[in-house]
């Protein structure tokens, strides 16, 4: 017999969560209460997927809710479930995974890679094959949340999916999702690139089997109109020279005017990832001989990276307005370190799909790398690059810093700034006979 709610009692919950959405903390407070109540009930669980999953008439917002709700309850006592509510949860989880909403299918999604990661790859046998499978599945919907799934497992359990725990399902799922590069939906490709990108830096044996499928399926996307697609191609390309640059000397050339590009992509997203790439190849052997012939285009698109955003400069002059009579603390005037791409791989660790909370330290200092953007990146490359050209960097370089330096503009002046000390170490020595000129003028800018 399947599990039905009892009337009153889905009620009672329906109630409960549109309570939870009131901004009066009273309320708030009493729904906090209730819920530690209705936890004592084994089956409290039920109703919550039975909300999420089988109530289509109810709000978005609400049913959501009802999963994430469920989602803190699997990650705080998903051990103390009997296993008739987690067999239901499960199914229905597997069931309604092509809902039409996307955010109800993000939440699934999440609640799926909740349990898993509570252990449960291992006694849910039926997940991987199952999701794999519904990526054939003519409904876009369906294709689409199952990738989600997988994506989130893949981010979450990837060593995992590469051990004999589990019969390595990755020697099936990595050429599926090869497949799936070719795929007519952008959402469908940008997921199939994300899940094999999470497998580049461990050197999963079964990408490493189809490395050059894979690097031939990248170079097709490279024009990718979807700039999501685009920013996991750059992210893959940035990986993989730190892990298999050997198979990415036979097409350097081509790469490296890809990634010129791509720096520059109006999209942020993409150029962010892009710029990483110089960061990454400046501390690979083979920097100077492949790179020294592009300085002259790279130099000027790092230098233009270097200015304040439109939106740097509203949060800065929120942030003046704020503090101006107070004296900065240690924390604002401390020197800042780059770190090159595998040490900060985590820096989008809080990109929450649709409706995912993200509750786990949101408490970020303003340098760390949530803070990460295509200034500090392309500030940094240059650094990096100046101690690996040292003064060959200059004559690409002068010429343009002169009219920064000296520019009316305070946003062009400040970028100046920026670069001079971005290649202060590792051009120091052919710096030294402009310091007469250039120190008076940074005691002015003061």
């Amino acid at each position: 017999m399947e599990w039905q709610p009892d009337e009153q009692g889905l009620q009672q919950v329906l109630q409960l969560l549109k309570d939870s959405q009131s901004p009066n903390t009273a309320t708030q407070r009493a729904v906090q209460q209730k819920l530690e109540q209705l936890n004592q009930f084994p089956d409290f669980n039920n109703y919550l997927i039975f909300v999420l999953t089988r109530l289509k008439t109810e709000d978005e917002p609400t049913r959501s809710l009802s999963g994430l709700i469920l989602k803190n309850n699997v990650k705080a006592h998903y051990q103390n479930f009997p296993p008739t509510v987690a067999d239901f949860i499960k199914q229905e989880c597997l069931n309604n995974i092509g809902d039409p909403s996307p955010l109800i299918r993000a939440t699934i999604g999440i609640l799926i890679t909740t349990i898993t990661s509570k252990g449960e790859l291992q006694t849910w046998p039926e997940l991987l094959p199952q999701l794999c499978n519904l990526l054939n599945s003519e409904d876009y919907n369906t294709c689409e949340g199952s990738f989600g799934a997988l994506q989130k497992i893949c981010e979450d359990s990837s060593e995992l999916l590469e051990s004999d725990a589990l019969n390595r399902p990755l020697n099936i799922m990595i050429p599926k999702f090869l497949q799936f590069f070719k795929h007519c939906s952008p959402k469908i490709r940008s997921h199939a690139i994300a899940c094999v990108n999470q497998f580049i830096i461990g050197r999963a044996q079964a990408l490493m089997d189809n490395i050059d499928t894979f690097i031939e399926s990248l170079f097709a996307l490279a024009t990718d109109e979807d700039s999501e697609v685009r920013k996991n191609v750059c992210r893959a390309l940035v990986m993989l020279l730190e892990v298999r640059i050997d198979r990415l000397i036979p097409h350097m050339h081509s790469i490296i005017q890809y990634m010129l590009q791509r720096t520059q992509d109006p999209d942020e997203n993409v150029s962010l990832e892009a710029c990483e790439f110089w960061l990454t190849l400046a501390e690979q052997p083979i920097c100077k001989e492949v790179l020294s012939g592009h300085l002259v285009q790279l130099i000027p698109i790092l230098v233009n990276g270097m200015k304040y955003s439109e939106i740097d400069i509203i949060l800065l002059k929120g942030d003046v307005e704020e503090d101006e009579a107070v004296p900065d603390s240690e924390q604002d005037i401390k020197p800042r370190f780059h770190k090159s791409r595998t040490v900060t791989l985590q820096h989008e660790g809080g990109e929450g799909e649709e409706g995912e909370d993200i509750d786990e330290d949101d408490d970020d200092d303003d340098d760390t790398l949530s803070d990460w953007n295509l200034r500090k990146c392309s500030a940094a490359a240059l650094d990096v690059l100046a101690n690996v050209f040292r003064d060959e960097l200059l004559p690409h370089l002068l010429p343009l810093l002169k009219g920064l330096l000296f520019s009316p503009d305070w946003v062009i002046k400040e970028s100046g700034i920026l670069v001079l000390g971005a290649i202060a170490e590792g051009c120091m020595q052919g710096m030294v006979p402009y310091l007469p000129e250039l120190l008076p003028h940074l005691i002015l800018c003061l």
